[in-house]
């Protein structure tokens, strides 16, 4: 079971002060998050791709590659790369840059992406946003497959018998599909024979063991092994040293990002009684003391079958030092407590 971190690097109003962090403060503080969650043993850390005012991370690689220099241990991953508005020889040019960095510890999640920003930005229409999307990750696959390539699209110049450098340490190079809980995207990942992550952030998330199961379908029918294919999940959560103090922290910033994202989008308001129903134990925050989110990790693991599982911490901005206590009571108390249950349970199953 591999324990990790997400992120979009926010960049929203402090909903105390109304200051809002500076761009290169944030992208500093993030590089030094990555380096805490390696020093206490977490597994994998995703940063997320976005083009708005709020998030300050339009190039994920190169944020890892920043932190790729200073760890040792911990694997570095997009969350996602919005492979649709992006050129796939560039994100593979620049994931491997970071896997050399790193000494292979490099991971692409490439997605379609809820956030519609770079379409524009980059000049592709939203009309093409599902062919877009496969046709590059076709692109990114063949690429991964070799060192020379040759391909023809509909939305991309062709490219005949061309190299692509530098080739990565990892062979081959890590995709992961990230989805939201589309059917479509889950047969996908199977039929393609690439890991899932499932973007579990409402509702129950029991709700999606059927989504693992589709999965594992998929794969069996694509002749691949399911039981050698890992199952990802992207939650919004805070760890702190009390369930109160959990809970009154990462309120206020994560309303206030839910309620700007609602006006967008058309949600209704979310306000604490929402908050609270979330972070119980059947919903999808992972709000609480080190014993609590651990359980509920546990209760994740053994019922729907996700092997990894990432924090989305913080949502909204908050305090740099309340992120990096978040994160240190993840990997020193909450990782070794789930990790040490996971194993007594598999080793259970095996007998």
């Amino acid at each position: 079971m591999e324990i990790g971190i997400s992120t979009f690097v926010e960049t929203t109003p402090d909903t105390k002060t109304g200051k809002v962090i500076s761009h290169s403060e944030r992208l500093r503080n993030v590089v030094e998050e990555i380096v805490l969650a390696d020093e206490v043993g977490l597994d994998v850390f995703g940063v997320g791709e976005h083009h708005r005012e709020d998030f300050a991370a339009s190039s994920p690689a190169v944020v890892l590659a920043a932190a790729a220099s200073r760890t040792k241990r911990i694997r570095l991953t997009s969350a996602v790369t919005v492979l649709s508005s992006d050129d796939p020889v560039r994100v593979f040019q620049d994931f491997a840059t970071v896997d050399a960095i790193s000494n292979g510890r490099a991971e692409i999640m490439a997605g379609r992406g809820s956030f519609i920003e770079s379409f524009p930005l980059f000049g592709y229409d939203l009309k093409d946003y599902n062919e877009l999307f496969e046709e590059k990750l076709e692109l990114l696959l063949k690429i991964r497959e070799s060192e020379k390539v040759t391909w023809k699209g509909g939305h991309r110049p062709a490219i005949n018998n061309l190299g692509v450098y530098p080739r990565p340490v990892q062979d081959p190079l890590p995709v992961w599909i990230g989805s939201g809980g589309n059917q479509e995207s889950v047969v996908r990942a199977g039929l393609l024979g690439l890991p899932l992550v499932l973007a579990i952030i409402g509702g129950r998330p029991l709700q999606f063991e059927p989504l693992v199961q589709l999965y594992k379908k998929a794969l069996a029918h694509a002749g691949y092994d399911p039981a050698k294919f890992p199952v990802a999940s992207h939650s919004h959560g805070f760890v702190a040293d009390s369930m109160d103090e959990a809970a009154d922290k990462f309120f206020p910033s994560t309303q206030h990002v839910m309620n700007k994202l609602g006006r967008e989008r058309g949600w209704g308001p979310y306000d604490r009684t929402s908050f609270d129903a979330a972070r119980s134990f059947e919903g999808a925050l992972y709000v609480g003391d080190t014993e609590y989110v651990a359980e509920k990790i546990i209760h994740l693991r053994k019922n729907v079958g996700i092997t990894r599982f990432m924090l989305h911490t913080p949502v909204g901005s908050m305090p740099h030092d309340e992120v990096m206590r978040s994160i240190e009571l993840l990997g020193k108390e909450v990782a070794p407590r789930v990790r040490e249950e996971i194993a007594k349970w598999e080793a259970e199953k095996e007998r």
